[in-house]
């Protein structure tokens, strides 16, 4: 058993190493000779190369079930290593918040899972042409999957209704959803926070109901500009679990990441590039501030409902290894950061 994970642990360092050096086949022949199991190579790979969310929309006419590690995981979890600033994080209190640009860095990390080429200096000609309605309803925060729940731990324990998941509010993404409105509020924007569950009894159908509700708000709420799908993450490989990790302000906390559908799966999605100039121009103020509080952005050919709006977006906090608090604090860091910048787009 020791010699097994030490074998592990050292080829998830090794591992890393030939990755950032662009080592290809040559990998396979030293993975056998090791003895490693070849399912913690692909799980490691793929934290290295960036994970694509499993849970496909039935909106999209493809379901998948997603991966989830069983309750009875391995106690040790394999925690992917974000690369630490060249400066001090500045807090968000110290963040630029009075010269606001509504364009967006052209730096920030983007993962195009599409065919489609981005040109983000063009994106950034562009600018950003969302606009919120002062005094107004502005945004929406609602779950498609509001089951979503995290790691079991001695300070947030949950009745499961499935394996990582729970119906009581308290301890699911909703509650991780009342934190990231109430920051944006504290920023001086209203935002409406559906609490409602969408996932259960049936996991079939989560995104109609959702896109339903969607459209309900936006007709009876026209000043609605932006629309969060707040999920957690699943990443995981056999008997391994993932949690994002970022320590900041000395705490430590889950990363973010969001994510941007095409509709280059066949769905008309013609404007998604309006969504994407919202997760840059969002995305621009983390890492300002918090440069190891945000994932890179996922561009994906599925179509997750943001054809509603031009200002939707489906936001990722934490994964499955994470604890509810360490999601708490990501959110409740995201959203002081960003909400100066949203408040900046009010007329």
């Amino acid at each position: 058993m020791k010699k097994t994970l030490v074998g592990t642990v050292l080829a998830g360092v090794i591992l890393r190493l030939a990755v950032l050096a662009g080592a290809g086949d040559a990998m396979a022949a030293w993975v056998q000779e090791l003895g490693v199991d070849e399912r913690f190579v692909a799980a490691a790979l793929k934290t290295e190369l960036g994970t694509v969310p499993t849970e496909l929309s039935d909106d999209e006419t493809a379901i998948a079930a997603e991966t989830e590690a069983p309750q009875d995981a391995a106690e040790f979890r394999l925690v992917p290593v974000t690369p630490q600033p060249s400066t001090e994080p500045v807090t968000a209190e110290e963040a630029e918040v009075e010269t606001v640009s509504v364009t967006f860095d052209t730096s920030v990390q983007l993962n195009n899972r599409t065919s489609y080429t981005v040109d983000l200096e063009a994106l950034a000609d562009e600018g950003l042409s969302l606009r919120l309605e002062e005094g107004q309803p502005q945004i929406l925060i609602i779950h498609t999957h509001s089951s979503e729940a995290y790691a079991q731990d001695s300070y947030a324990p949950y009745e499961e209704s499935d394996p990582y998941r729970t119906e009581d509010r308290t301890y699911s993404v909703i509650r991780v959803g009342d934190v990231l409105a109430e920051e944006l509020e504290a920023c001086g924007l209203t935002v409406l926070h559906d609490r409602e569950i969408y996932d259960y009894p049936s996991y079939t159908g989560s995104y109609t109901r959702s896109g339903a509700a969607v459209e309900n708000y936006l007709a009876e709420y026209p000043s609605l500009q932006i629309v969060i799908d707040l999920h957690r993450d699943a990443i995981g490989s056999g008997d391994v679990v993932y949690k994002t990790q970022a320590t900041l302000d000395g705490k430590s906390s889950a990363q973010v990441m969001l994510l941007v559908g095409t509709g280059e799966n066949g769905l008309s999605h013609p404007d998604w590039r309006e969504n994407l100039k919202l997760a840059l121009y969002l995305q621009s103020a983390a890492e300002r501030a918090y440069p190891t509080l945000v994932r890179p952005i996922e561009l994906v050919s599925e179509r997750y409902n943001q054809h509603l709006s031009h200002g939707s977006l489906i936001m990722e906090v934490g994964s499955t290894g994470n604890t509810l608090q360490e999601a708490l604090l990501a959110a409740e860091l995201f959203g002081r950061t960003v909400g100066p910048e949203l408040a900046a787009l009010i007329e």
